[in-house]
């Protein structure tokens, strides 16, 4: 398995300590977090990885049934993709959006908005853009494979799968059987709700990992991601 790390876990750290750490520990890629303020202006720094982006979440809405919401929020991941092109980033994740009320027709129109957005993101993108399945929320947008295949289907997008955010679905599997997938989250949790254990400390299946050809390990501490790594590397000696 090709691997890399999420710098949600290093967090505002500058990109030399970033690819510092990286090289120190054995990986192949780094997937940075674009919640501001994070430093975009040193590729020089970055050349020696596979550069994935996280694209940002915080406060954004591309699925938004809101006009102004919207359109910001998809003007927010141009400016990120512009930015991810500048460190020769070979993808970015973006989450499909969401709706914010527990109502059929409005997650049907939220999904048209989604679509639209993604489409759009595809369209101007130079590089690969990816949705990113979300956990078995009503309120979030693609928490199943028919929403994420239809996303993927009439954008031409890519798909990130996130291993927690499957586990808390009725069948975790068939996410990882899916086309199209670009890149995989590698994180646990009890099956309930998005938790970003250390794999083996919830309840995901790890022999699914031998399904997973590259990953990104996206938990919020490094030790645990350095404690991830160990039980890949152990999974795949059987």
């Amino acid at each position: 398995m090709k691997l890399g790390f999420s710098t949600l876990s290093l967090f505002s750290k500058t990109n030399d300590k970033i690819v510092e750490t990286a090289k120190n520990n054995g990986f192949e890629m780094i997937e940075l977090l674009a919640e501001n303020p994070f430093n975009f202006n040193t590729p020089e720094a970055l050349k020696s990885f596979d550069v994935l982006i996280h694209g940002p979440t915080v406060d954004l809405n591309i699925a938004s049934i809101n006009k102004g919401i919207k359109e910001e929020s998809v003007k927010q991941m141009k400016d990120t993709i512009d930015m991810a092109e500048n460190v020769n980033a070979k993808a970015i994740t973006v989450h499909p959006g969401k709706i914010g009320r527990n109502d059929e027709r409005l997650r049907k129109i939220a999904m048209e908005k989604a679509i639209e957005s993604i489409g759009e993101l595809v369209d101007y993108a130079n590089l690969t853009v990816s949705v990113e399945n979300m956990p078995s929320r009503f309120s979030f947008l693609a928490n199943n494979v028919e929403e994420l295949e239809q996303i993927q289907q009439e954008t031409g997008c890519k798909i990130t799968i996130d291993t927690g955010h499957a586990n808390t679905c009725e069948n975790p599997e068939e996410f990882f059987d899916l086309k199209n997938i670009c890149y995989f989250h590698l994180n646990d949790n009890n099956g309930e709700k998005d938790q970003h254990l250390t794999l083996g400390e919830g309840t995901l299946d790890l022999n699914l990992l031998k399904k997973v050809d590259c990953g990104i390990i996206e938990l919020n501490n490094f030790d645990n991601i350095l404690k991830s790594k160990d039980v890949i590397k152990s999974l795949f000696k059987k």
